[in-house]
């Protein structure tokens, strides 16, 4: 122990001790005044100096010894009861500033002050256990855009030391060219995600609440893909009810129906089929998008909606993991609901349920 924090005991010890003193002393001369008094009276006794005296004596040295005594047990039973267990935070606090977010601390005993103890300590080990999640989430983060941005940017790199050739014909040069350009843009597809995700997250974004027609919002955002499935040859099936109005976001909205058709168009062969449909009831819409794509195991298909994740690792270069997780905080914000059914090798089917009013 420091010398200070001696010194600082001793003081705190006879500061106990004089508390006691004082109050000992006046209890007990109190009851001795009183107790002698009515001897006194009851017996006709004559109390003289001497007895006085030796009486006196006798009650200071017991007072002193009573002090001595309950300060010496309310000592032990503040190490005991505030102390021990004030220092088993603060160490598992410094344990925590210190970065390790493993720390936890055990419950005590359910007696005395011990119950109160333990709601701090259960307080304190959800605190950490908070803290080690959002540390996980920030390393896995941080590693996950490190690992896609190096895709992308190792493509530019490696295309444009291929520019450089002096002897590259225009066909190859646009080829170069159109790959650059094509990881520039996913590059900064991914950066945007990346700042909606955040904002989304955080808070920043609030939903703007109007009413419109969300049967014309969806074959709005169908049709900007028009090219993608006429390339694929991809068949096109909808059954959009009429006059579907919802009171919501529309641009928020417009995130979600965007990545679900662009993931439906992604993962759809050739050949295959889309099929998007819109019912109502009173109080809420609900929207299915069902692809005939390759489909995905229930193991993959409990990580989708996670940051970052990607089942299908044939379709990454089209995507970086962020379109899902975009949807999932949408639907959360606008107070609705999202799942998904699929099976390998017979596509998937998203269906969101939003609030009409």
């Amino acid at each position: 122990m420091k010398k200070g924090n001696r010194f600082t005991s001793v003081l705190v010890f006879v500061h106990y001790f004089l508390v006691f003193f004082l109050v000992v002393a006046f209890l007990i001369t109190c009851c001795t005044m009183l107790f002698v008094s009515t001897l006194s009276s009851t017996l006709n006794l004559t109390l003289t100096n001497e007895n006085l005296a030796a009486a006196a004596k006798l009650t200071f040295l017991n007072v002193m010894l009573l002090s001595l005594v309950f300060t010496v047990a309310d000592v032990i039973r503040r190490k005991i009861t505030v102390d021990r267990p004030a220092k088993r935070i603060t160490d598992a606090a410094e344990q925590i500033m210190k970065g390790d977010f493993n720390v936890r601390i055990e419950l005590q005993g359910k007696y005395g002050s011990a119950d109160r103890w333990n709601e701090v300590t259960e307080c304190f080990n959800k605190m950490a256990e908070e803290l080690s999640s959002v540390e996980t989430l920030r390393t896995d983060f941080i590693a996950n855009v490190s690992h896609e941005m190096k895709t992308p940017l190792a493509v530019m790199q490696n295309y444009g030391t291929l520019l450089q050739a002096s002897d590259l014909s225009d066909e190859k040069r646009i080829e170069y060219a159109k790959a650059v350009t094509d990881s520039s843009r996913r590059l900064a597809d991914m950066m945007t995600n990346i700042l909606k995700l955040n904002r989304l997250e955080n808070q920043q974004i609030y939903p703007k609440t109007e009413e419109y027609d969300l049967g014309e919002q969806l074959c709005e955002c169908l049709l900007q893909y028009e090219n993608v499935w006429e390339s694929k040859n991809i068949e096109i099936e909808t059954d959009i009810s009429e006059n579907v109005s919802v009171y919501a976001d529309r641009e928020l909205l417009s995130l979600v129906w965007n990545n679900l058709f662009s993931n439906a168009f992604k993962f759809t062969d050739d050949g295959g089929k889309v099929t998007v449909t819109l019912t109502a009831t009173k109080y809420h819409a609900t929207v299915k998008v069902k692809d005939s794509g390759c489909g995905m195991s229930p193991e993959i298909g409990a990580h989708i909606f996670e940051k970052f994740y990607q089942g299908d690792t044939s379709h990454a270069s089209a995507g970086n993991g962020l379109g899902l997780a975009l949807v999932k905080r949408v639907v959360d914000i606008t107070h609705g609901e999202i799942s998904v059914e699929s099976s390998l090798g017979e596509g998937s089917t998203f269906t969101v349920r939003i609030r009409r009013y």
